[in-house]
């Protein structure tokens, strides 16, 4: 078992702006483990670079960290909300690899 894969269900939420962002905050139990696995050196805003499988579609993205809930928020492109059939509120399943 990869230490640095972790198995996560998440609702997904629309950011309250003027775009249309729609991501998911990861489960805070989780928060510690992704930091200890992550690399030293983050890129922006702290990112952490992932991998991440919805149903059938995998893509490489970035997480980022988020005070307000300690933990991280994962923006969800709209090619995968598309091709899964993603609405907001909606409870999803997914697969995340630190890489």
């Amino acid at each position: 078992m990869n230490p640095r894969v972790f198995k996560l269900k998440s609702r997904v939420w629309i950011y309250p702006g003027p775009s249309s962002w729609y991501f998911v905050t990861l489960p805070k139990q989780y928060a510690p483990d992704i930091l200890k696995f992550s690399p030293p050196i983050r890129r922006g805003f702290g990112a952490i670079k992932v991998k991440v499988i919805i149903g059938k579609t995998t893509w490489l993205t970035s997480i980022f960290p988020d005070k307000e809930t300690q933990s991280y928020i994962l923006p969800l492109k709209r090619e995968v909300r598309r091709k899964e059939k993603i609405l907001a509120d909606q409870l999803i399943k997914y697969s995340l690899e630190i890489v």
